[in-house]
């Protein structure tokens, strides 16, 4: 199969979904037919130590597939989308220059977007002053200290949800986005807002609306939502008996602080209260897979706003077979794969 097609853009593709969709297995299949290689768009899983909360590919799985930002940072390094399009173009240029097709796979909506529509971060933010960056928002400058100040106390005053509203007066989309108890994502967007007085979100949509220099194919997996639902709280069931409360120990054994990027991610924030003796174990379970649903939930929401997604339903297409079929035809009609 050739796969080098007629067209002066470079092969991208992009394989993407809600979490616990099944976004592995399928990946592979695919890594393995296009002659590509794949690029983990996960902002947990470039963490070395942290492999059950992240439900991280095991090595064997990869079935000699190359994988690309799995296990590169330490768990107390901080990580971000500025980081990630830094280090994914790096890969991208490697697997170019190998002749394969990169694959971007993993859940993290606006990693993806920093990728696929090359986002221009400013140039004064160097790799020490990465903080500014959270993980799904375009990010302000680092000179609104004193507002941000000001907002930290305020919801250590009121609390979440009166901070939440607050957002919500300015900027109801991203409201609508950001869960109230996200109070770093919050607390960004605010200061944006005040920064260059419109609302984030909709510096978020002018982003997507930046032409892609690549010739890419974005398919986003789904189905019922009941059945997802399911997966996801039979996964965590399955994680807790892995020993996810071990490797969080070991975690905090080793260094980690809840208020660490590593330790803000779902599996392992959740848990950390039940460790400190805060809630019981099955409180911090029922915790951990609710917002995990509600994280999906706003996952889905993300992927519906973006243009020129390419659905793939599991409840309509039915095996894996079927679903690579589909996706083989888009990539053929589309001039990423030709004959």
């Amino acid at each position: 199969m050739n796969t080098t097609a007629n067209n002066s853009k470079k092969p991208l593709i992009v394989l993407t979904g809600p979490t616990a969709i099944g976004k592995t297995e399928i990946s592979i299949q695919l890594a393995k037919t296009v002659n590509g290689e794949i690029i983990s768009a996960d902002s947990m899983q470039v963490y070395k130590h942290m492999d059950i909360g992240t439900a991280k590919i095991k090595p064997v799985e990869m079935d000699g597939v190359p994988h690309h930002l799995i296990d590169i940072l330490d768990p107390t390094e901080d990580f971000n989308v500025y980081l990630f399009q830094k280090y994914a173009k790096k890969a991208m240029d490697k697997i170019y220059s190998n002749g394969h097709i990169p694959i971007i796979v993993g859940g993290t909506g606006f990693y993806i977007q920093s990728l696929l529509y090359d986002i221009d971060f400013d140039d004064n933010h160097d790799d020490n002053k990465q903080n500014n960056f959270d993980k799904n928002d375009m990010i302000s400058s680092d000179h609104s200290t004193g507002y941000r100040e000001e907002l930290t106390t305020f919801y250590e005053e009121n609390g979440a949800v009166k901070l939440h509203e607050r957002l919500k007066e300015v900027d109801p989309v991203s409201a609508d986005i950001i869960h109230p108890n996200n109070v770093k994502r919050v607390i960004r967007a605010l200061e944006f807002y005040m920064e260059n007085g419109y609302p984030i979100s909709k510096h978020n949509a002018e982003q997507r609306e930046k032409d892609s220099p690549y010739n890419y194919a974005y398919f986003v997996l789904n189905q019922d939502r009941s059945v997802l639902y399911d997966r996801i709280e039979k996964r965590i069931d399955v994680m807790i008996k892995d020993g996810l409360i071990d490797e969080v120990k070991k975690l905090i054994d080793y260094g980690c602080t809840p208020d660490m990027v590593s330790m803000q991610g779902l599996g392992y924030k959740e848990i950390i209260p039940y460790l400190n003796k805060k809630c019981s174990l099955d409180e911090a379970v029922y915790i951990l897979k609710r917002d995990t649903r509600h994280f999906a939930k706003r996952q889905l929401t993300w992927f519906r706003r973006e243009r020129e997604v390419i659905w793939v339903d599991k409840d309509e297409l039915g095996t894996i077979e079927q679903q690579m079929d589909f996706m083989l035809k888009e990539l053929y009609e589309r001039m990423i794969l030709s004959c």
